[in-house]
């Protein structure tokens, strides 16, 4: 490593450090201040406006989505996004730990901020709304609010230290069946219970996953089962997610998952319904050489990354479709949580405690090193060959 970058590696560990107070405040607002998917005004706008103080420009509402914003810096040819979720949970609110990924992304810019010119790049925040169901990336790709990008990142709080999270292509949807109401002790014969089609697929999904091949998931909950339990339920809605390890597998998948479906509505006499909310997310595919870079960063601030799993952990997000055209990496950071694990309230409280806090000035200080190699690195070159622009059918 040069005497120069030596030098430009401390000086953004240095900002970090000096802006700890500001971004732990930022981290710990966002989680008082729990938000659902597209409705993260708050956290949206704490975000965008800490970055305009240290010398953004910040477009908010971009790409038609309310609560996303694009802040950028510099003029380099080497365009380089950072992104920044914010979104939280129904009921157990920052359980993923979106509010320490928040401050991260804004500490990594915060640090490059003064770098830019020197390291000849442009450095692009991307607020990316509704990470957990709603797609947000992937409707920003669509609409071209990553263009431009060479590359791309961001950290996500865990249970352990990866370059890497595996993820899982998956479809969010909502099954809708429509029945008969009656009379359910006088004249149940005229009914057609909406309620027990879903049973039935229940069922029938159940039995299917003796079939299923590696990484195929199936999962829901009945968010509307009747209203009274004397009347025939005519109208019923589950929530569902059906995972596979690609988007290829999940096309094979999804049928299947269809007819447990289709199943229910044809035992019981009743209409089916789906209802997508998202576009479907991807595998993701991890740019090596980056997630290398940072891995080395990572550890020499002293994060300990863990051995292989004997068990793979997946989930998903947003960040694969990203992940597909872009070169870009999701490493993650152990907070300390265990034994709980995402999507708990357990972990929720973690997400603020010292642990989580030192996750996050860690995070940043790490993706800023990591800008840093890119910048000044061989690996310049190559992903100067690789900028994105989305192109709309014609």
């Amino acid at each position: 490593m040069s005497a120069t970058t030596d030098r430009l590696k401390q000086s953004v560990i240095d900002k970090i450090d000096d802006a700890r107070d500001p971004l732990i405040g930022l981290s710990h607002r966002i989680h008082a201040n729990p938000e659902l998917s597209f409705e993260e005004f708050k956290a949206s706008a704490w975000c965008a406006e800490m970055l305009e103080t240290r010398g953004f420009v910040v477009e908010r509402a971009v790409c038609d989505l309310p609560t996303a914003f694009r802040a950028s810096i510099g003029s380099g040819p080497l365009v380089i996004g950072i992104c920044c979720e914010y979104d939280a949970l129904p009921d157990i609110g920052h359980a993923c730990g979106h509010n320490v990924i928040a401050g991260a992304a804004v500490g990594t810019a915060i640090a490059l901020a003064d770098l830019v010119e020197e390291l000849d790049i442009t450095l692009v925040v991307l607020g990316t709304p509704a990470e957990e169901g709603g797609g947000g990336k992937i409707l920003m790709l669509e609409r071209g609010g990553f263009d431009g990008l060479n590359a791309s990142m961001m950290v996500h709080p865990w249970t352990s230290e990866m370059t890497g999270m595996p993820c899982l292509a998956v479809t969010h949807f909502d099954v809708h069946y429509h029945g008969v109401e009656a009379h359910a002790s006088a004249y149940p014969e005229r009914g057609r219970n909406a309620a027990d089609a879903i049973t039935v697929a229940q069922v029938a999904i159940g039995l299917l996953r003796q079939h299923a091949n590696p990484g195929d998931q199936v999962h829901g909950i009945v968010t509307n089962g009747g209203s009274a339990p004397n009347i025939v339920p005519a109208h019923t809605v589950a929530k569902y997610y059906a995972r596979a390890s690609t988007l290829k597998e999940l096309d094979e998948w999804l049928p299947r998952v269809h007819r447990c479906f289709e199943a229910g509505a044809i035992a019981t006499e009743t209409s089916l319904e789906y209802v997508t909310h998202s576009p479907p997310y991807s595998e993701f595919l991890i740019d090596e050489p980056m997630a290398e870079l940072y891995r080395a960063n990572a550890e020499a601030l002293g994060r300990v990354f863990a051995p292989p799993a004997k068990r793979v952990v997946a989930a998903s997000t947003d960040m694969g479709n990203v992940s597909l055209v872009i070169p870009a990496i999701h490493p993650t950071l152990d907070i300390g949580a265990l034994p709980a694990v995402n999507h708990q309230a357990a972990f929720a409280r973690h997400c603020i405690s010292p642990n989580a806090d030192l996750a996050l000035l860690d995070g940043a200080k790490a993706m800023a090193m990591t800008v840093i190699d890119l910048a000044r690195g061989p690996r310049r070159a190559a992903l100067l060959e690789r900028r994105y622009e989305h192109h709309a059918p014609q």
